[in-house]
């Protein structure tokens, strides 16, 4: 249950041990992707606090790899007290992997961890110009309002069901096994720099909304 575009990437669940590759991903977004991602420029700095300080309780993210490396990603956070039973979606897509449905596919992985956690509202926040995010959301019935140049899209999840329950377990479970063979794979890779041009962790291995 991953699904398969350009050069054999595929959509899975990352884990706490994989926020480095969140990072990096984040870091090489270009200018326009990065500020449609943030809502604004952010530095170098902003993004790596960013990323450091994910709550894995409270944040939910599905991952675009390709060739082992992190090309996109879907961040859902959940809005507490957790009786809002709302969440927060953002999306980014690095530049030559937009427009080939790798938002479409990030957002319905998105909607079903957020159904299967009882959220009754999502909300994804995006500039009023960054229409490819508005028409990927209005695919799946989103209602928006504008206030002030941003769009807040909210999205009603119907409740959870066994079957959609299954589903999110099944491509965790195979999210779990793509992860321990990514993490294989870069044991045996040569060191490489960073995308912050630092050198990697662990020695050996390298590091690894806009929308699609």
């Amino acid at each position: 249950m991953q699904e398969v575009f350009i050069e054999g990437g595929l959509i899975r669940k990352l884990w706490p041990v994989e926020a480095h590759a969140y990072r990096d991903h984040l870091l090489r977004l270009d200018a326009d992707s990065r500020r449609s991602r943030f809502g604004g420029a952010v530095s170098d700095e902003m993004i790596r606090s960013y990323a450091a300080t994910l709550d894995a309780a409270e944040t939910i993210i599905h991952g675009f790899y390709v060739d082992g490396i992190l090309r996109g990603a879907a961040d859902l956070r959940l809005i507490p007290p957790a009786t809002s039973r709302e969440a927060e979606a953002a999306f980014s897509v690095e530049r030559p992997w937009q427009s080939h449905g790798v938002g479409s596919a990030l957002l319905e992985r998105c909607l079903l961890a957020a159904r299967n956690r009882g959220i009754k509202l999502m909300h994804i926040a995006c500039l009023s110009e960054n229409h490819r995010m508005q028409q990927l959301a209005r695919k799946f019935a989103a209602e928006f309002s504008f206030d002030f140049g941003t769009v807040v899209g909210k999205v009603q999840n119907p409740r959870p069901t066994p079957l959609s329950l299954m589903r999110e377990l099944v491509t965790d479970s195979h999210s779990f096994a793509a992860a321990c063979l990514d993490f294989q794979a870069r044991l045996l890779r040569p060191a490489a720099p960073a995308a912050d041009g630092t050198q990697p962790e662990g020695g050996t291995a390298s590091a690894g909304a806009q929308n699609g």
